[in-house]
């Protein structure tokens, strides 16, 4: 996972999305500003945990304006279940 900032901050994330990866994912969201512009980029991710995916729904309730590139279709469901999304991965 690694971060890079400017006027809008980008994570990617790598490899496999697990509890454990979702985890430092919610600690690298707490370590910047809460009203922040964020993206983060799971298009690298090979494998998704379903587990992992509401971890990152119930961190994505507790932020601002956060945009997700690269979730698949049933990944996407997920949150939207959670309500968040917009329907093709971002949330606003």
């Amino acid at each position: 996972m690694n971060a890079t900032s400017g006027a809008r901050r980008i994570i990617r994330v790598d490899g496999v999305l697990d509890a454990s990866a979702a985890d430092r994912l919610a600690r690298a969201l707490a370590d910047g500003t809460p009203d922040a512009d964020v993206a983060i980029d799971l298009s690298h991710v090979r494998a998704f945990d379903d587990f992992a995916v509401m971890m990152l729904g119930r961190t994505l309730s507790a932020r601002g304006h956060v945009t997700i590139q690269g979730l698949r279709q049933h990944h996407v469901r997920l949150l939207r279940y959670l309500g968040l999304g917009d329907g093709d991965g971002a949330r606003a």
